[in-house]
């Protein structure tokens, strides 16, 4: 073998030792266990929050500085990090390019090597039980092989998933605590008027705990494309990556949603999950690990203008157009041609209502159903039955 390919072999053993001990150190580094974090509550307060109308007033009567300092202290920073297998090494990292025999060797070398890469992710979220659990977006914490969990205080702990809902795109995870959390109370989403103020409290882009103030612009949004359930408060809160999984609240300082998305191309159009809505799918995850929801068992479509003439209405009503064998709506006496008006008394205007609202009842419920049919309305009766898991 001639002095230069000698000499390539000896610089290529070098790169491979390099290589190597660089592996070990990282492997060792990412894998070391740090000291265990608890959280160690602030001072409680529980001072109520003044409803005065806000005309500029920077004072301590103005609502938003006592929401601010009332439910910051429950408002977390969330930060994840994915550990994912990348592919073979870059042809950056081939000392000796393409050449064949070298090619060869590298790869034979390192290809049992554990090559991974990191991907981190901000997200928000709320406290909602002062044993440490705390309510955030499924998207915040999917596939996160660590997640930690940052306090107005600045103290991190790691945190827990105790379960995940991609369908109403919420979450539930868990820290420890030796003392008891502060608690955001919860509202009443379905009591929300457009117009009325919404406070968003989050880390967009990493900015810890920050505060922004618009009104309801609209309730009961649906066809957004965002998650299979969709009832989203929209507000012109200025929402920003970050701020997922953090509360809107009321002047009151209750959590009347979860902040969940923007509209791109938008300036001022947010969305946020229903605290009711929310407020089961965390009961659920807390008692179950899993979200069951309410099954009635017909296919439906939308009535059209042409549809709804036929029957005689505005618009209203959803049409069926299959009865599942051995479903509650066979057993209810459903058949396919029948119009659903509403169930409950609470009108349904287009099949994903209708999902919604039969989702949300409690399994073993009977709930009434108006119905039209040939033109003539009824009144049936329907247990609910559990949405099987296909």
């Amino acid at each position: 073998m001639s002095n230069s390919r000698w000499l390539k072999v000896l610089a290529f053993a070098v790169y491979a030792l390099a290589f190597f001990s660089l592996g070990i150190y990282a492997h060792t580094a990412l894998t070391r266990p740090g000291p265990p974090t608890v959280w160690q509550a602030p001072a409680p307060t529980d001072a109520p929050v003044s409803t005065v109308a806000v005309k500029g007033n920077p004072g301590p009567d103005n609502p938003f500085i006592q929401v601010a300092e009332q439910v910051t202290p429950s408002v977390v920073n969330i930060s994840t990090v994915t550990t994912g297998k990348t592919g073979k090494p870059s042809e950056l990292f081939r000392p000796f390019g393409n050449e064949p025999f070298f090619r060869d060797f590298f790869d034979r070398f390192f290809e049992g090597m554990p090559r991974r890469r990191h991907q981190t992710s901000l997200g928000s979220g709320v406290i909602i039980d002062k044993s440490g659990l705390i309510l955030t977006n499924n998207h915040v914490i999917k596939d996160a092989d660590e997640i930690s969990v940052r306090f107005s205080n600045k103290q991190e702990v790691k945190g827990k998933v105790v379960g995940t809902d991609g369908k109403t795109d919420l979450a539930v995870i868990r820290v420890s605590a030796k003392e008891d959390l502060p608690v955001a109370r919860l509202g009443n989403s379905d009591s929300l008027r457009v117009g009325e103020w919404a406070i968003a409290i989050g880390n967009p882009f990493g900015l810890d705990h920050t505060l922004t103030v618009g009104v309801v612009s609209a309730t009961g949004r649906s066809e957004v494309g965002i998650a299979a359930y969709e009832n989203f408060i929209q507000t012109d809160a200025s929402i920003n990556p970050g701020n997922s999984g953090g509360p809107l609240l009321n002047v009151r300082g209750e959590v009347i949603g979860i902040n969940t998305a923007i509209v791109a191309s938008g300036q001022g159009i947010g969305f946020a999950i229903p605290i009711n809505m929310a407020r089961k799918v965390m009961d659920d995850l807390v008692k179950k690990g899993k979200v069951t929801r309410g099954w009635l068992g017909v296919g439906v479509q939308p009535l059209t203008p042409e549809l709804a003439k036929s029957f005689g209405v505005s618009g209203e009503g959803v049409l069926i157009n299959q009865v599942m064998s051995k479903s509650p709506a066979e057993t209810a006496g459903l058949k396919v041609g029948d119009l659903i008006l509403s169930v409950d008394g609470k009108a349904v205007k287009d099949p994903r209502e209708l999902q919604r609202i039969i989702a949300e009842v409690d399994i073993g419920k009977s709930v009434e159903l108006n119905v039209l049919r040939q033109k003539e309305k009824r009144v049936l009766k329907a247990q609910i039955g559990e949405m099987p898991a296909s």
